[in-house]
């Protein structure tokens, strides 16, 4: 599904990435660890084409398709999510206007029909309900008051509104209490643990990986991958922390 190819990015002018590759495939959770200033949201950032982050060399290939040509908004509408560590607000926006504005661009770019203004709500609803997010909130400014839970459970009522192929989550359990970091779990588990979809999860923790086990756990230090292992790296990683695997 997503193909990544001796990246080297840079913000600012300066390097970041520098010759990171990574393949992740359809049914498949990974998760991405490292210090401080390796380059893990810039990885996040590069995949979602924020602007201002420069791809200088290497390639990036979702479902076959060459990813960096894309605008930002093609790459959403391909099915490509990507989640951030700080959810922004959006004053005078209501969840529900800009949930069902964004999911009918999406149908609109695939060539599907749009959802009526009473299905979309009945989805809402259904998914709010899920992860706690009750209808009130939905119908607030984005974000607007939300704690951090809040953000971050409101965050996964747009990934099951919108059902990516590939979420990109970066730091996803930054701020959450033990019971938010349950739900947000759960919702990443039932939403999108399924063979047609996949999972990169960008994270400092061990506590996210007990209850979303991935797959494969990369180290991201100095710009790229140095080493990859199953769900036990992140146990490693925990107790040695990333001094001797990132030298």
């Amino acid at each position: 599904m997503l193909k990544i190819e001796n990246l080297h990015a840079t913000v600012a002018d300066k390097p970041i990435l520098k010759g990171l590759s990574l393949s992740v495939n359809a049914g498949e959770i990974h998760a991405i660890m490292g210090p401080n200033g390796a380059g893990k949201s810039t990885l996040g950032y590069v995949l979602g084409g924020r602007e201002g982050y420069e791809v200088t060399q290497g390639s990036v290939s979702f479902d076959g398709k060459d990813l960096l040509e894309m605008e930002a908004d093609e790459r959403a509408a391909a099915g490509l999510f990507l989640g951030f560590q700080y959810p922004v607000e959006i004053p005078g926006v209501s969840n529900v206007q800009f949930l069902r504005t964004a999911l009918n661009a999406q149908r609109r770019a695939r060539g599907e029909a749009e959802l009526s203004a009473g299905d979309f709500l009945r989805l809402a609803r259904a998914q709010g309900d899920a992860l706690g997010v009750s209808m009130d909130m939905l119908k607030r400014p984005v974000n607007v008051g939300f704690s951090g839970g809040e953000k971050k459970r409101n965050e996964m009522v747009q990934v099951g509104i919108i059902q990516p192929r590939l979420a990109v989550l970066d730091e996803t359990d930054s701020g959450l209490d033990i019971d938010a970091l349950r739900v947000v779990a759960d919702g990443i588990n039932r939403i999108m643990r399924a063979p047609d979809k996949a999972v990169l999860l960008i994270t400092h923790y061990q506590r996210l990986l007990d209850l979303v086990v991935p797959d494969f756990v990369h180290v991201l230090a100095g710009g790229r991958i140095v080493r990859s292992g199953g769900p036990e790296l992140a146990h490693e990683l925990e107790r040695e922390g990333y001094a001797e695997i990132a030298a």
